[in-house]
């Protein structure tokens, strides 16, 4: 996981790519931008103004209420600054907001999209006057999936098409609106727009591969004249020929709709076998816009795999691997920090784990009181999961320990992501202690302020004690992964495995000293006698399994 990541890894992300049929004005493209910016939580990833189709895509990402506060905020002001009646361009367009997808990223569902889909399109419809139709995944009937469908005629058809019941919205008034128009609200699997080089000039050759690639495969003419369809080689993939004059080749343009259904490293695998049958040679690819982390790491862990390697690995290193073998930079440096779309939601790493050891050092022995014991007890929680997955990397390099390796794979992966989720919480234990300071400075001088303050100590003091024990509960999982590591672990290694038991027990016995001082500071009891409970059976555990893991130990080292 990127460092960054694992302070997002419980959120659900959600992307959206509304349209708006504006691409020349750009004060008015500034302005709808602004209401995204000046929405909390929304992280504005791109802007992509076209003169000729007179329209501007906008990607933007965020939790799900987010989004839909967001995209209602660029809608509306959509609304007010583009006039439909005198709006020209190339691209085909219905409303000046002409589709506004949700696209489901990190930890949301399509289901999640949807929901936010309907709850959008009613408030469009209702507050805004415009007439919603629900698409794609949200299509409240199968001849609405299609964007295309829904889109007939364009604006223009609008005032003879809203006299037919039959297409009467999902949302709004069953009437033209002039102004505005219709907007296609919907929700759909991420498009990754990708591009496959070649060794070649020839349009007509990158042409031949994109056809065996693509769904939709080719059409052949037969002695008889009837004509033969026949399909390519993955479903949800689009793709042609082309020739581009910049680079001085060819490139086989793709655009993969799933890429859940058709990952992006079996096309790259595919398109070299095509290339080949030519005598062509694929020498990279280049990504267009942004891509999950999820498809570049499957793709990493893809190429691992196929070298006869472990991705129980950090996750830069599976990226990496990934953007190698793919010849991701072959046309321009390809940053993981700008590419991959969690990445530009999370940021470069800051706070306490971007520090260097020696910083951190520092900052823990200053006289302010955080960072302080929860942090280092999170540290301690990293740590131990660090070397887990050393040992199990190390097992699996280990020739005449390929028995062990299916086991050790699993717990190297699974110790790589929780030592993410460790370092995640040395920061989240520290904001937890300033966000009690904050509430404690607020104003205290009348009974409202009183019961204000009142209600946010106790919610920051349930916060404060929340994240101690959860990083006690998280030191059970690593205890048993460094009893796994001891018993089936690389013997070389089993030191490691033993200091693994004995930092995770040092962070199991840290965390419950900070759920102890901090659980008594609450006013709700039940919440408090709960987490002491928690307390005292987790760090139970944790001392039992510690104890398993220094006897294992001893008695090898004996």
């Amino acid at each position: 996981m990127h460092p960054a990541d694992a302070t997002i890894s419980a959120m659900k992300l959600i992307e959206c790519v509304p349209n708006f049929s504006e691409g020349r004005d750009r004060a008015v493209i500034d302005a709808i931008t602004a209401d995204i910016v000046s929405t909390p939580g929304a992280v504005l990833l791109d802007v992509d103004p076209g003169a000729a189709t007179n329209r501007t895509v906008v990607t933007f990402i965020g939790e799900p209420d987010v989004v839909e506060e967001a995209a209602f905020r660029a809608i509306k002001k959509a609304a007010a600054t583009i006039d439909m009646t005198r709006h020209r361009g190339e691209h085909p367009r219905q409303g000046a907001t002409d589709v506004c997808p949700f696209i489901p990223v990190q930890g949301a569902t399509m289901d999640d999209c949807v929901a936010i889909a309907k709850k959008l399109g009613k408030r469009v419809g209702e507050e805004l006057g415009i007439p919603v139709y629900l698409y794609e995944a949200a299509a409240t009937r199968p001849e609405r999936r299609s964007l295309a469908d829904i889109r007939k005629g364009e604006y223009e058809a609008l005032p003879e098409k809203m006299k037919d019941p039959a297409f009467a919205p999902d949302f709004g008034p069953a009437k033209f609106n002039a102004q505005s128009g219709a907007t296609a609200i919907g929700a759909r699997e991420f498009l990754i727009a990708y591009n496959i080089n070649l060794n070649t000039r020839d349009k007509k050759l990158a042409n031949t591969i994109a056809q065996a690639l693509r769904e939709a495969g080719k059409s052949t003419k037969g002695a008889d004249g009837t004509i033969t369809k026949i399909p390519g080689r993955f479903k949800e993939c689009r793709a042609v020929g082309w020739y581009i004059e910049e680079f001085g080749r060819a490139q086989v343009s793709i655009n993969l709709t799933n890429y859940k259904v058709t990952p992006l490293h079996e096309v790259f695998d595919a398109a070299c076998e095509e290339a080949a049958k030519l005598g062509l040679r694929v020498t990279g690819s280049e990504l267009v816009g942004l891509i999950p982390r999820e498809a570049l790491l499957a793709a990493g862990d893809h190429y691992l795999a196929k070298q006869g390697k472990t991705n129980g690995v950090p996750e830069k290193e599976r990226v990496h691997t990934a953007v190698l073998s793919l010849g991701l930079s072959e046309l321009g440096a390809f940053d993981p920090d700008l590419k991959v779309i969690e990445y530009r939601y999370a940021g470069r790493p800051s706070g306490l784990v971007a520090m260097t050891v020696l910083d951190f050092a520092d900052e823990l022995s200053s006289s302010s009181p955080a960072p302080g014991g929860g942090s280092v007890a999170a540290l301690c929680g990293a740590l131990s999961a660090s070397l887990v997955a050393m040992v199990a990397a190390l097992t699996w390099s280990k020739k005449g320990m390929e028995a062990a390796r299916p086991g050790m794979k699993a717990v190297g992966t699974e110790a790589q992501a929780l030592k993410d989720w460790f370092l995640g919480a040395v920061d989240r234990d520290t904001e937890a202690f300033n966000s009690v300071l904050t509430a404690m400075r607020m104003p205290k001088k009348t009974p409202e302020e009183l019961a204000a303050r009142a209600g946010a100590v106790e919610c920051a003091n349930q916060g404060a004690t929340k994240v101690p024990l959860d990083v006690l509960e998280a030191t059970i999982r690593a205890l048993e992964l460094a009893l796994q590591a001891v018993k089936d672990g690389n013997p070389n290694s089993i030191s490691d495995a033993g200091v693994a038991g004995a930092v995770a027990l040092a962070a199991a016995e840290g965390a419950a000293l900070n759920v102890r001082i901090n659980a008594p500071s609450l006013t709700d009891r039940t919440v408090a006698d709960e987490y002491i409970a928690r307390q005292a059976g987790a760090l139970a555990r944790a001392r039992d399994l510690a104890e398993k893991v220094r006897h294992a130990v001893d008695r090898v080292l004996a």
